[in-house]
């Protein structure tokens, strides 16, 4: 089956608890970058997509419902048009706590990271794609808010949802068309568990 949603909302956007909600409501798995993790033979694959070399994406992400997160969330445009009748959902929030949580967490830990194929990965999504500046807060909150935007301004309004974490359930489901599930909403990957993660990854 191909994907049903794509995510493109950038990390430290509540994207795990988005991965969490998203495997609960479609039953199938999500990616994100924790996926990568366990896949790094998908590095390459995603290198050579920052160098413009797009992967038949249903069939590099066979397997799985949705995707969220960086990587794919840097390709959200080519994945759209790939994939016409998926869903995207443009996870957002307050563009100063984006920057003091990734500033905290995701550009700490980019170093940190000991696998040069991961590494290469990443310098290239952030140099072709995000444009985001790690040492520069103001040039990385304006990428932040232009990346945003662009979403906004190029996919269809139908085929849209604009999703902040402190909506819950209601906008995915009505977007998917299932049931709200009589559960809290997943609440995961914050900065101390992001933080202990990284560690935990760098000594292996």
């Amino acid at each position: 089956m191909p994907l049903r949603v794509i995510g493109a909302g950038l990390g430290r956007t509540a994207t795990h608890s988005l991965k969490l909600a998203l495997e609960r409501l479609t039953g199938e798995p999500c990616y994100h970058m924790v996926e990568v993790f366990e896949h790094m033979d998908h590095c390459p694959v995603w290198t050579a997509a920052a160098k413009g070399t797009m992967p038949d994406w249903n069939e590099f992400l066979t397997g799985y419902g949705s995707a969220v997160d960086w990587p794919s969330a840097a390709f959200w445009k080519e994945m759209s048009d790939a994939l016409p009748d998926a869903i995207v959902i443009l996870s957002v929030r307050d563009t100063q706590e984006w920057w003091d949580s990734a500033h905290s967490t995701i550009f700490q830990a980019i170093g940190r990271m000991p696998d040069p194929n991961w590494q290469a990965m990443i310098q290239a999504i952030f140099a072709t794609r995000t444009h985001i500046d790690m040492l520069d807060e103001e040039q990385a909150k304006a990428a932040f808010d232009e990346h945003n935007e662009s979403v906004k301004a190029y996919v269809a309004p139908e085929r849209l949802v604009i999703w902040n974490a402190k909506d819950g359930w209601a906008p995915l489901c009505n977007a998917l068309g299932v049931p709200i599930p009589d559960e809290p909403f997943p609440k995961t990957n914050t900065r101390a568990e992001f933080i202990q993660r990284i560690r935990d990854r760098a000594t292996q």
